[in-house]
């Protein structure tokens, strides 16, 4: 710590000497007209390069250099990529070299100059002036991702992205992940809305709730968990289409897959079954991939997966029967299931309902097994209060979540429209409240009252943005594709 101190002091007094000679070290009359990308674009198929050069200006970061007296060698970083700039103390002038000779790594600078090719043949600009534009107070660190504390890299995510570049590339695909699946829904005739973020009940999900206060209106609100039960009172006024990409907020642990704070899309369209979806987000699914990898074929950390289609699709009961070693026999009479989930470590208690022992049985045993894309279907109704029951059997609703590397990607259903029995959906969550459970739904009467106006026969789904961007991007922990994901205060 001693020796950084002593770097932040030099660079400090360089400031100070710069402002005593009248020198303002932040200026803001430098406009680059140019980026690294132009100039390999426009240079870098060609190996010899003409006297007649095009002139570039450029601005970015010192990212290293080199010295040999009379002249230097730096590596340059602008939004596009790096280029590597010639300093020549003979084409600059001696005052201007002096100067130069104080930038560090880590300053910002402007540059004018000329393309040519070095003696090794790499791509360079021969530089006729530079100026300094920032001047950086830290110094860079030298392997910044060979760091063993990774949160370093999370907490100093500026840092992050200067210096490796395989994280801002990361970033980058996101957006146009982003953009992509945005495109792909108004492409459909989809509206996107915004809904509240602060709702005076939260909805749409199971899960803990963080809790605010409004002081104007003196009333406590929630940060949304999801937008779902919004997006569906729009579908009752008529906007039989709509999406929304949002943060939603879940008071919930920290881990490689979970962050607080995260992006979800979520779409509803009336006149379609969660059947209906299936198809739309294999079509989806692959249409990002195809644009952001160029295949539908690819490796995602030690799993080589396929987007090929058709998708695999198994009912929770199926599938525990597939990956479980259990017969269906037992899997069907409650208290041989239960004996069964304490047989392979599941600590339940013994009023545990059916269908979440299902549940529980289910993520146990299957989930992290089913790597290539599946579709699970026919999920207890006892867990999905806001699902359709199905027409055959009530004991189910007409839902499915989609599974991908052993992660859920994406939940979707057929929505229950039916005003009684969400009601009493809704009061048997209340129960379950009252008994200790902090993720079960609240009573939410005006969007009870939203569907006795009448909910046209609907589906929708939310698919996890991050989750999503993990598999695309080949990033082991959701903290990888989140800029600034949430961590523990900083000890100072």
């Amino acid at each position: 710590m001693e020796e950084l101190s002593e770097l932040l002091l030099q660079r400090r007094r360089k400031v100070d000497t710069l402002w005593e000679a009248g020198i303002n070290p932040y200026p803001n009359d430098f406009k680059p007209q140019h980026t690294s990308a132009d100039i390999v674009a426009a240079y870098g198929d060609k190996e010899q390069i003409d006297a007649a050069q095009e002139n570039f200006i450029v601005a970015g970061r010192i990212l290293a250099r080199r010295s040999f007296g009379k002249a230097a060698f730096i590596q340059l970083q602008d939004r596009k990529g790096r280029i590597q700039l010639y300093v020549k103390k003979d084409e600059i002038g001696a005052d201007n070299y002096e100067a130069f000779e104080s930038f560090d790594i880590g300053d910002i600078v402007g540059v004018e100059g000329f393309p040519f090719r070095t003696k090794t043949g790499e791509l360079s600009l021969h530089v006729k002036s530079i100026r300094q534009l920032v001047k950086s107070l830290h110094p860079l660190p030298e392997k910044f991702h060979g760091l063993t504390d990774v949160e370093t890299r999370y907490r100093q995510r500026y840092v992050d992205l200067i210096v490796n570049p395989e994280v801002r590339e990361i970033f980058i695909k996101r957006s146009r992940i982003v953009n992509l699946i945005r495109a792909f829904m108004t492409g459909r005739d989809f509206l996107e809305v915004e809904t509240p973020m602060m709702q005076p009940i939260p909805g749409g999900a199971t899960a803990r709730p963080f809790i605010t206060h409004h002081n104007a209106l003196d009333m406590q609100l929630y940060l949304r968990i999801a937008p779902e039960l919004y997006l569906k009172r729009l579908v009752v006024g008529g906007l039989d289409r709509v999406f929304e990409i949002n943060r939603n907020f879940r008071n919930e642990g920290i881990s490689v897959r979970h962050n607080p704070e995260f992006t979800m899309m979520e779409f509803y369209q009336a006149y379609a079954t969660f059947e209906d979806l299936m198809d739309f987000t294999e079509e989806l699914f692959c249409h990002v991939a195809q644009e952001v990898l160029g295949t539908l074929d690819f490796r995602y950390q030690e799993f080589e997966v396929s987007f090929q289609r058709p998708w695999k699709r198994l009912s929770v009961r199926d599938a525990i029967l597939e990956y479980g070693d259990i017969d269906a026999k037992n899997l069907d009479d409650r208290d041989l299931a239960l004996a069964y989930a304490r047989s392979i470590g599941l600590d339940l208690p013994m009023e545990i309902g059916y269908g979440k022992l299902i549940m529980e049985i289910f993520d146990e045993v299957v989930e992290h097994k089913l790597i290539q894309p599946t579709f699970i279907t026919d999920y207890p109704t006892e867990v999905s209060p806001l699902s359709r029951k199905n027409d055959h059997n009530p004991d189910i609703v007409d839902r499915f979540e989609l599974i991908i590397a052993g992660r859920e990607i994406a939940n979707a259903f057929s929505e229950l429209n039916d005003p009684v029995d969400q009601k009493e959906r809704f009061l048997s969550q209340v129960a379950e409240k009252d008994k200790g459970d902090e993720e079960a739904h609240y009573m939410d009467e005006d969007y009870v009252r939203a569907l006795e106006y009448g909910l046209p026969p609907t589906a929708g789904e939310g698919i996890g943005i991050d989750r999503l961007v993990m598999l695309l991007t080949d990033s082991a922990s959701i903290r990888d594709v989140i800029l600034f994901p949430q961590l523990r205060k900083e000890s100072r």
